[in-house]
């Protein structure tokens, strides 16, 4: 709006080239003067007048010098880490992993609880956001923003929960009772969704604008991302393909009963250790039996190939309605699985259905939600911080 209203002012331009160089000191710094200059085509009058402006607001600070020719040494510059922090946290059935980064994105602070004997999530939030501040040596005060990656539906008007299959206790007025207690803004995201945040920054879809995230683990879930943005749809269940009506299994006709989903019962954990068991795989997890049937070769074929058709089912639906030109398998089979299962389930994709997009597994490892609500708050409090840097 601001740039509705001051077309060309001196001020709008000041703060156009101050985002610009802090967005640079992030990327390529620490830098000089000189080099900001040459990176944004600013004079060395402007550039210095600019590190000047962003120093005295506490953005930038000095750390260190580049000998050069003639004369003194040129001062480094970067962003102050300091200036902001942000906590992402990952919430599961059992567990909450909380991490605080500062606002270069550098984890600076981790703690994980468990969730099992307690019926608080506010307590349990609280204490999680707490110690991760205070391991990174962070007041609550400086925490700007808090994302907090969930499993189930979060309304896309309110920002609540509004159902949340893994989460019984996590409910609607859940969100007004955090901001409230942590005096700081709070965001739920769905953990598929934030999975995919990631999986976009520095994983298997990086430089992709449209592509989906298909999450294979205990449920099975959707990332959406089309120009480069998540797609909430208007309830916030776009993705929830568990609930996809498929055929081979029976389709619950009122999901409130807790019952399980169609394509949750065919390609979910559960399923896939029944897979596993049949074709003489017994490990405990569905993951590792995955990691089994990959190990023991041609003869681990048959059930990867199973595999493979059941989650096509899902995947096929999504692509004849969105036509993206990647899909992503991730979660902990989806990992597991790797360029084996990926490689089949792009094979039978193509064999079913008009659409052929390249399927392929996580790039990423470690913590995926985790990262991706890390990321999701730093790209918000960057707006704020780097935004509003003239007064």
């Amino acid at each position: 709006m601001s740039a509705t209203r001051l077309p060309g002012t001196p001020r709008l331009l000041r703060a156009l080239n101050d985002r610009a160089a802090l967005e640079l000191l992030l990327e390529r710094g620490p830098l000089t003067r000189a080099r900001l200059g040459e990176l944004t085509g600013l004079s060395k009058v402007t550039a210095s007048q600019l590190v000047e402006r962003l120093e005295e607001r506490g953005l930038v600070t000095r750390v260190g010098e580049q000998a050069g020719g003639r004369g003194p040494n040129a001062q480094l510059y970067a962003v102050r880490p300091s200036s902001a922090y942000v906590v992402g946290v990952d919430v599961g059935a059992e567990r909450v992993v909380a991490a605080c980064a500062d606002i270069t994105g550098e984890v600076v602070g981790r703690v994980e609880q468990s969730t099992r004997d307690t019926d608080d999530p506010v307590g349990v939030v609280h204490n999680a956001v707490v110690q991760a501040a205070s391991s990174a040596g962070a007041e609550l005060s400086s925490v700007r923003r808090i994302v907090l990656g969930t499993p189930g539906l979060v309304d896309p008007g309110t920002g609540d929960i509004t159902f949340a299959f893994n989460l019984p206790r996590w409910h609607r007025g859940l969100l007004a009772a955090l901001r409230d207690d942590l005096h700081t803004p709070v965001v739920f995201e769905n953990d598929v969704n934030l999975a995919a945040v990631a999986e976009a920054q520095s994983g298997a879809a990086q430089g992709v604008s449209d592509f989906v995230l298909v999450w294979v683990g205990a449920g099975v879930g959707l990332a959406i991302v089309l120009g480069g943005r998540l797609h909430h749809g208007s309830s916030g269940a776009a993705g929830e393909i568990g609930y996809l009506p498929v055929p081979g299994v029976p389709i619950p006709r009122d999901v409130s009963k807790r019952a399980k989903p169609a394509f949750q019962q065919l390609a979910g954990a559960d399923a896939v250790r029944a897979v596993a068991a049949e074709h003489g795989f017994t490990e405990a997890g569905a993951a590792e039996a995955v990691c089994a049937a990959i190990a023991a070769g041609t003869a681990g074929g048959p059930m990867l190939d199973e595999l493979a058709r059941r989650l096509a089912l899902g995947v096929a639906s999504t692509c004849v309605v969105l036509d993206p030109p990647l899909v992503v398998l991730a979660g902990e089979v989806g990992q597991a699985g790797g360029a084996a299962l990926a490689e089949r389930v792009q094979h039978e994709v193509a064999a079913i259905t008009l659409v052929r997009p390249r399927v392929v597994t996580t790039g990423l490892t470690e913590e995926p939600i985790l990262r991706g609500a890390l990321r999701t708050a730093l790209d918000a409090v960057r707006d704020e911080v780097f935004g509003s840097t003239v007064g």
